[in-house]
């Protein structure tokens, strides 16, 4: 991409991750500079997507985070306006977003996935009791929402009491949810870019686990391990894994895939499509060991904006 190109970052937006998103996007917009690019920003809560220019617009780069974001909307908006785009498309970013939707994709292609209930909080208290008990679950367990980003309302619970208030808590926002079985172990993440895996990182969260405070906020303390401490061939399995989950996905430009390596078997949690980009991101962190450095990143990214994805 020699040419200067007129880019356009949409972050921001107005999900709840929209902090994730603002930071994500100054990031880029730097890079992008760099990179010797014009660049225009747009707020979604400030201007709906319906109004970009088109004539101004060479590329769109998806720095959204979340809801509206990264779950097919903002990719039905750019390819409605015919303006390329950075990361992956309306199917793959929906069905990635949505883990009732991915974890049977994963199943379904022979990916090790924990097991899961869908739960309707509908339902009453003692029907719901009775389907974990019915699912032989082994305390903790965790309860998430199904389409949300960055451990936002993930609960880990020890005991049936702890299950009760948390289902409750959640019912005022949800009305369905994910049950999982709780997989301990060691945490490894791993980065694809343009459908090749550049590295994996380990996490040790301070708290009890890798959850929103332990992301983004440097008084959490996570140590990240890089390379993540595995054997050569599980290493090399790991990346194999996620770069086939990202085909299987169908995603494009970057994404970030979450497991949990216990009793020497890897669990995929989940993939995102829109990975952070602030300064305590793991793909940047990933990338920077990899000697690829933030503007090579956003480069790469680039490069990969299209249509009819």
């Amino acid at each position: 991409m020699k040419k200067r190109k007129k880019v356009l970052v949409v972050l921001g937006g107005l999900s709840r991750e929209r902090e994730v998103s603002l930071k994500s996007g100054r990031a880029c917009i730097k890079a992008i500079k760099k990179l010797g690019h014009y660049v225009k920003t747009l707020d979604p809560k400030k201007k709906p997507l319906n109004q970009i220019n088109k004539n101004q617009t060479d590329i769109i780069f998806n720095a959204l985070h979340g809801k509206y974001g990264e779950d097919g909307i903002a990719q039905s908006n750019f390819e409605y306006l015919r303006i390329p785009y950075t990361h992956s498309g309306v199917i793959s970013s929906m069905n990635s977003m949505d883990k009732i939707i991915s974890k049977n994709i994963f199943i379904s292609n022979r990916i090790l996935t924990p097991r899961f209930l869908h739960l309707n909080l509908n339902d009453n208290v003692n029907l719901i009791k009775s389907k974990i008990a019915r699912k032989k679950f082994k305390l903790p367990i965790v309860l998430k929402p199904i389409r949300e980003g960055s451990s936002i309302d993930v609960n880990i619970c020890f005991n049936y009491s702890r299950i009760l208030s948390v289902l409750k808590s959640l019912s005022k926002n949800y009305k369905e949810i994910l049950c999982e079985e709780f997989i301990g172990g060691q945490e490894i993440q791993v980065a694809v870019i343009n459908k090749k895996a550049i590295g994996s990182i380990e996490l040790k969260p301070k708290r009890k686990f890798y959850d929103y405070k332990a992301k983004y906020s440097k008084s959490a303390k996570t140590t990240h391990i890089m390379p993540a401490n595995l054997s050569k061939k599980n290493y090399r399995k790991v990346m194999k894994i996620a770069e086939r989950v990202h085909k299987i996905m169908g995603c494009r430009g970057v994404t970030r895939s979450d497991f949990k390596f216990y009793k020497n078997k890897f669990y995929l949690l989940e993939i995102n499509t829109q990975p952070g980009m602030t300064s305590l991101s793991l793909v940047p962190e990933i990338a920077k060991y990899y000697n690829i450095s933030f503007e090579s990143l956003i480069k790469k990214i680039l490069s990969d904006a299209s249509l009819h994805k």
